[in-house]
């Protein structure tokens, strides 16, 4: 009778709600993957084998000072104790330190069962050792069997006192205070598990985050690459490419009248030199990751003139450049677009226009700068596809700035580009 009240407070909610809550921890070892993680659980668990250690040792006390029983059944269920304490040191304590349910589990509460039950028949204070098999149980078994398991362990003690007690009635107090105490436990028991597992998602969510994460960042990191390659790829067809394309018109041309007209020809080669000086200052200025040369000591709008000079001077067609407007100082990143357009654009007018006239014009307010080139040349068909870079490179360096780029252009009747971006 004495030993129904702690075979009741031996399924209390505290050894429970705590196995729950250090199971919490190993269980999100496999999903995080983490040696942090693991290191953690791994200490924790170190209390855990202390409080084994010392309730299993309390109710070994317990056991040998109550005198009411008899010498030998004292004995035999101390060594019953010994033997669970080896059973758990040598099997059971790596499925709960590693967090383990599978079939092993079920192998290890037998023969748990098989050592207690002789236990608890031979000295009734054995069932003391509810406060460590109750939460050994939610650490190597699911919910539901884990439910099964402690009401079948609470079970034993009820069980043998029916077996022992003359009067019946007597067991109805033991009995509701077994079953409010178990109906607790499992309750507690089912919802730490189910938040441990609830946590052991959500580190996995955690985990695919990361992951994603990474994976976004690399291609972000590719995607910049791309586009740094297309930067550079425009850069280069602005100034190396259009200024060797001028070298070696100009280099020809100086050929051409090298007998005939020989200061004429010596023009032609100092325009050469100069083009050649000038894409020697691009190039170094790319190297250096720098705003173009002609942008270094001047505004947009001085590059401009000096832009159309220099075209004017080397191709002999008259070029008239007009800016008109005012508005916000722009930012380097808008004038390089700017004026690479506008080198572009010349570069398709000498190559291709066999213009006589050209005009340079921006136009600003407030709000958006404008940029026209036009000419009065051959023209061509806009709508039919061409193999060049020029034109695609220039569209896609003005998308980068949120502009837009506008060919307009009919065979026989000139060219004009148009290209239109936001001050800020």
């Amino acid at each position: 009778m004495t030993a129904s009240a702690p075979a009741g407070a031996a399924t209390s909610t505290g050894p429970a709600g705590l196995a729950a809550d250090g199971r919490g921890a190993g269980a999100d070892e496999p999903v995080l993957g983490t040696t942090a993680a693991t290191d953690a659980w791994s200490g924790r668990f170190r209390l855990w084998d202390s409080y084994f250690a010392l309730a299993g040792a309390g109710v070994a006390l317990v056991v040998a000072a109550d005198t009411w029983w008899s010498p030998v059944a004292r004995v035999g269920c101390l060594a019953l104790f010994l033997a669970l304490a080896g059973w758990y040191v040598g099997f059971g304590r790596r499925l709960m330190r590693e967090s383990i349910e599978d079939w092993r589990g079920y192998v290890y509460l037998a023969g748990v069962a098989l050592l207690y039950v002789p236990a608890v028949l031979l000295n009734g204070n054995a069932s003391f050792l509810l406060f460590v098999l109750c939460p050994q149980v939610f650490m190597v078994l699911p919910a539901l069997p884990a439910v099964l398991a402690v009401v079948l362990f609470n079970s034993v003690h009820i069980v043998v006192l029916a077996i022992r007690l003359p009067d019946l009635n007597d067991l109805v107090a033991p009995l509701l205070v077994a079953v409010m105490i178990v109906f607790v436990v499992c309750v507690l028991g089912v919802w730490s598990q189910r938040t441990v597992d609830e946590s052991a998602r959500r580190a996995g969510l955690i985990v695919q985050l990361e992951r994603t994460r990474a994976e976004l960042a690399e291609l972000s990191h590719q995607a910049g690459i791309a586009a740094e390659r297309q930067r550079l790829a425009a850069d280069i067809h602005d100034t190396v490419a259009q200024g060797l394309s001028s070298v070696v018109m100009l280099v020809q041309a100086a050929e051409a009248d090298l007998d005939g007209d020989p200061d004429r020809a010596r023009k032609h080669l100092a325009l050469a030199r100069q083009t050649a000086r000038e894409n020697l200052i691009d190039v170094r200025t790319l190297v250096a990751a720098l705003t173009p040369a002609q942008l270094t000591d001047a505004p947009l709008e001085q590059a401009l003139h000096r832009l159309a000079q220099r075209f004017s001077q080397q191709t002999g067609v008259p070029t008239n450049c007009v800016v008109s407007g005012a508005g916000p100082a722009l930012s380097t990143d808008l004038e390089v677009v700017l004026l690479r357009a506008a080198q572009e654009a010349l570069a398709n007018v000498r190559r291709h226009a066999d213009a006589r006239a050209v005009a340079v014009l921006l136009r600003r307010d407030d709000r958006r700068i404008a940029l026209e080139i036009a000419d009065d040349g051959t023209g061509f068909d806009v709508d039919a596809a061409t193999d060049g870079y020029g034109l695609a490179g220039l569209q896609a360096r003005v998308e980068q700035v949120n502009g837009s780029v506008d060919v307009r252009s009919v065979p026989g009747a000139g060219t004009t580009v148009r290209v239109e971006v936001p001050c800020q």
